[in-house]
């Protein structure tokens, strides 16, 4: 059984698109940034933490009709601005129009940490993509704002919605910047799921050399 610790609807629905068979327990675990910690440990950290949450949790017991620890799916996505600023969700408006300002006309960083568990086995690893925003006017910014778009995600836009009209390239994974980089994941469930089946038929005189 695979969960996914995270009630992002965009995470749901690329797991859907993917194919996979999954149930939802989302995680909250404070997101605050430690000091010192740059990007990619930061969201590892977060993706881990969810996902031991989730482990942890009630609610897990009531869905452990299997013989097998669940597959629990981790993630967090964080945009690191061309300032090397990192830009979670927007506290508000405001904040939000100043994380837009700071992407207009540059290259900046998606960055997802992904963690995968399985009883006591941890797998992490993280996904990096680069896009290209278009100068924006201030017009520009407050319509986005306007939409309500930007609520919720992190660098204060979606690249799936209006605002791809200002993205004219990326480089590296687009469903990373959506919030889920697929093809990471699923390597990671395969993996996990081949180790796991190896186990399971290797005798016990044999494993325990």
């Amino acid at each position: 059984m695979l969960v996914l610790a995270s009630a992002s609807p965009r995470r749901r629905d690329l797991l859907v698109q993917a194919g996979y068979e999954f149930e939802v327990l989302p995680a909250e675990v404070p997101e605050d940034l430690r000091p010192g910690e740059s990007p990619i440990p930061y969201v590892l950290r977060l993706a881990r933490e969810k996902a031991q949450a989730v482990a942890a949790s009630r609610e897990l017991a009531s869905l452990a009709h299997h013989r097998r620890p669940p597959l629990i799916l981790g993630a967090d996505t964080t945009v690191l601005a061309p300032t090397g600023e990192l830009l979670a969700k927007p506290g508000d408006d405001a904040d939000a129009a100043r994380m837009l300002r700071l992407l207009s006309g540059a290259t900046h960083q998606v960055i997802t940490g992904v963690a995968l568990l399985a009883g006591q086995t941890l797998d992490m690893a993280a996904e990096v993509t680069h896009v290209t925003v278009q100068t924006l006017s201030d017009a520009d910014i407050a319509a986005y704002l306007a939409s309500g778009e930007h609520r919720g995600k992190a660098g204060a836009y979606a690249i799936q919605g209006r605002a791809a009209r200002w993205i004219p390239r990326i480089h590296g994974c687009y469903f990373n910047v959506v919030g889920l980089p697929l093809a990471l994941v699923a390597g990671m469930i395969e993996a996990m799921e081949q180790r796991r089946s190896l186990r399971s038929t290797t005798p016990a005189s044999l494993s325990s050399l």
